[in-house]
């Protein structure tokens, strides 16, 4: 079986790379060229993933049509604001025989819709194979050195779920499958906000009362508004649930915690991201968030606050000051 891996980040790589290491014949696909040139010349993404050669069954390529015609599964790792545009460019050259698999975890701003959704919207009819998302406590570097990971396949289409489960599946990457796209999804985009917050929490120096309690009502918001939306409420104590918001939570190489450290510790968010080569999915998922639970009428008081601080200016002491002066009530 045949892959290609489209997105050159971080994520795309590290996964790229562990295909490889399977002996999985793995296209990687770079848009940015000075990155698909140093590969080329030294089969290492020293921007995003510094330190690890790829193994010889990976190639790199720039040609997104040979990219995707050739591959027998394609997995998708881009930010998410660039994803509708990028299944526009693929859509003509996808065919049945295929499965797509989105590694993306954040919602498309504006719109507000999972990366499921706009696929279902840019590819065309004729040519739509079946659709799956990937997500779960997987950190890039963690996953490059080898240490054992699991995450969880969604897809409505159960034979393509089992299809990348065991294609991806090996001694370091145990792979789950679920049912639960929408579950899946939604946990993957909004745990980003959660981990915002705690790094906010890290930096004021709260301690270890103060982080479980935000991860624990924190779990409570994604599966309120989870579940309104048509999300399996067991998806949320599962790997893309607890598991991913554990790890982004908690985690030294979570982006998302340090955007919200750096915040605690009095940095504009301008500042911040001006330093960061990756992008933090987070930052642009608590505005489509804040819309969500707006448009929905949902109370999501944590992803309010960090909404405010990340975009109202709030100071992130008054916003936990204002957190925990709510209305007393039932848990």
């Amino acid at each position: 079986m045949k892959t290609s891996v489209i997105g050159g980040g971080s994520w795309g790589s590290a996964f790229a790379l562990y295909l490889g290491r399977l002996g999985v014949r793995t296209k990687l696909w770079i848009r940015e060229e000075d990155i698909y040139a140093n590969l080329c010349r030294t089969r290492e993404n020293k921007t995003f993933l510094p330190g690890h050669v790829f193994p010889e069954p990976v190639s790199f390529f720039r040609d997104l049509p040979e990219a995707v015609v050739s591959s027998d599964v394609l997995f998708t790792a881009v930010p998410s604001q660039f994803c509708r545009s990028l299944f526009e460019e693929m859509s003509p050259y996808l065919g049945h025989g295929q499965v797509i698999v989105s590694l993306t975890k954040g919602l498309e701003p504006k719109s507000l819709k999972r990366m499921s959704q706009v696929m279902e919207e840019t590819l065309q009819p004729g040519r739509k194979p079946p659709l799956a998302v990937l997500s779960g406590p997987s950190f890039a570097k963690e996953l490059s050195l080898g240490h054992p990971t699991a995450v969880v396949v969604a897809s409505r289409d159960m034979e393509a779920a089992r299809k990348v489960q065991h294609l991806i599946s090996g001694l370091t990457l145990r792979a789950y499958t679920s049912a639960d796209v929408i579950g899946v999804e939604l946990c993957g985009a909004m745990k980003n906000v959660i981990a915002i917050a705690a790094g906010i929490t890290d930096a004021l120096e709260f301690g270890l009362n103060s982080r479980a309690a935000l991860i624990t009502r924190g779990l409570v918001e994604m599966t309120r508004l989870g579940t309104h939306l048509g999300a399996r409420k067991e998806t949320f104590s599962g790997l893309a649930g607890m598991g991913d918001l554990i790890l982004t939570c908690t985690g030294e190489l979570s982006r998302n915690h340090f955007v919200g450290y750096e915040l605690g510790k009095g940095r504009s968010l301008k500042a911040i991201l001006g330093r960061m080569k990756m992008v933090a999915e987070g930052v642009r998922t608590t505005l489509s968030v804040h819309e969500l639970a707006r448009r929905e009428s949902m109370e999501m008081p944590i992803s309010e606050q960090v909404y405010q601080v990340l975009y109202k200016n709030k100071s992130p002491k008054k916003a936990i000051d204002d957190l925990m002066s709510r209305a007393l009530k039932s848990e």
